[in-house]
């Protein structure tokens, strides 16, 4: 009997870790022929998935696949990650997580999904958000509601401000 491999469940658990303590689990993940993920945001092979329960619908971490749904450009796009294929995991804001050896695949398979990626980059582009300028004489008197300038602390919790 083969046994099963530790690598699903580091994944699981630092996951836990990172919501458990109010950080953004971010999925780097090489991409082949297994991996659907959105192509025209693959570079180098490779592509960084923001997988917080925010971020992702449905999320499902088996043994072999990462499966969940997500919004890129404010489409729902089905994303389906091999475990096999997964770099690290780690927190996006002090990096702590875990990385793991990742085989490269064959060079054929290389070179047809550069073929995809150019060929997703030249088809539809990413929906982005642009911004639009106020006019000057549009723009509140401060530049916050609560009439204080001074930026926001960083470190600790998010919290939920309300604004009436």
């Amino acid at each position: 009997m083969s046994e099963t491999s530790t690598k699903p469940y580091l994944l699981r658990a630092i996951y836990e870790w990172c919501t458990d303590n109010g950080y953004t689990p971010y999925l780097a993940v090489m991409v082949d022929g297994r991996t659907r993920v959105p192509m025209q945001f693959v570079k180098n092979g490779e592509i960084v998935l923001n997988i917080s329960f925010d971020a992702t619908s449905g999320l499902k971490m088996d043994n072999d696949v990462i499966h969940f749904s997500a919004r890129f450009g404010g489409v729902s796009r089905d994303i389906v990650v091999p475990v096999d294929n997964v770099i690290a995991i780690y927190a996006r804001e002090n990096g702590q997580g875990m990385a793991f050896d990742v085989a490269k695949p064959p060079a054929d398979e290389i070179k047809a999904l550069e073929n995809e990626i150019d060929g997703a980059a030249r088809g539809t582009e990413p929906v982005g958000l642009t911004s639009v300028p106020v006019p000057a004489a549009d723009k509140p008197e401060s530049a916050t509601p609560d009439g204080n300038d001074e930026p926001p602390k960083k470190g600790g919790r998010p919290t939920l401000t309300r604004i009436k």
